[in-house]
């Protein structure tokens, strides 16, 4: 048993001598220039080079969507606290609804004129009829809540695109990493040796994979719980406001 333990330790030491001394070579390899990295994905073949493709693809997409999103959200709540400021300045709702043309880009905005619009229309019925308004305080809540509904839908309209992105990426990486294995291996069958400049292609390949799955899920992911947190406090405020304009309706319209 001896002289067998002896035979495996010496073939053990031999592979990694020639590991050694191939190091330099795969070492050179693996520090990729662009030219280089360029020259890898092209020729990773179609269903790697596929892989990739979309991973770009959601990658530039994803950006489109956060950049145009930061700035929304942004003018949103910039243009909503103008709003909220001017209407408990102004003294009567008419006199607001007509500036509130100015304040279009805000979500609470929007819910104030949905009510009021609603609440016009209930006093103009009120006025035909020779009726009171009584009873037509859930028709302007509905209407508050419809709008409300309205505006969250918009506000969160291409951000499940990033929630995809962001779960999807990794795994169309891994999908493109193991890709890369397979044709290491492969390749490794037709050399028909073991060495790591053998192998260091498709190594490259499935690491190239698997970053460009990170790199197109990371900020995905950052910015859809970025822009969630964001929506959340204005609907937040959104329902205050909503409150708060019921209150002022039935104290002066609905006695």
């Amino acid at each position: 048993m001896s002289g067998v333990h002896q035979e495996v330790a010496h073939t053990a030491v031999t592979l990694l001598e020639n590991l050694a001394a191939q190091a330099p070579a795969a070492t050179s390899t693996l520090s990729l220039k662009p030219d280089q990295l360029w020259e890898i994905i092209t020729h990773s073949g179609p269903i790697g080079f596929g892989a990739l493709a979309i991973l770009a693809l959601f990658s530039v997409v994803s950006w489109g969507i956060i950049l145009h999103k930061t700035f929304y959200l942004r003018r949103a709540t910039r243009v909503s606290e103008r709003f909220l400021a001017a209407f408990w300045d102004a003294k009567r709702l008419d006199q607001m609804f007509q500036q509130s043309e100015h304040f279009e880009r805000s979500p609470i905005c929007q819910v104030f004129r949905s009510g009021y619009i609603e609440l016009a229309r209930l006093k103009k019925r009120s006025g035909e009829y020779e009726d009171s308004l009584g009873g037509g305080i859930e028709n302007v809540e509905r209407a508050l809540r419809r709008s409300q509904n309205a505006e969250v839908t918009a506000m969160e309209s291409l951000t499940t695109f990033l929630a995809t992105v962001g779960s999807t990426g990794p795994f169309i990486g891994l999908f493109g990493t193991v890709w890369g294995i397979m044709k290491a291996f492969e390749d490794i069958g037709k050399m028909g040796s073991a060495n790591l400049a053998t192998v260091a292609p498709g190594i490259s390949e499935a690491l190239i994979a698997t970053a460009a799955g990170l790199a197109a899920a990371i900020p995905a992911v950052i910015a859809y719980n970025y822009f969630q947190s964001r929506i959340r406090v204005l609907e937040t405020e959104m329902d205050a406001f909503s409150a708060d304009f019921l209150n002022i309706v039935k104290r002066h319209f609905f006695r």
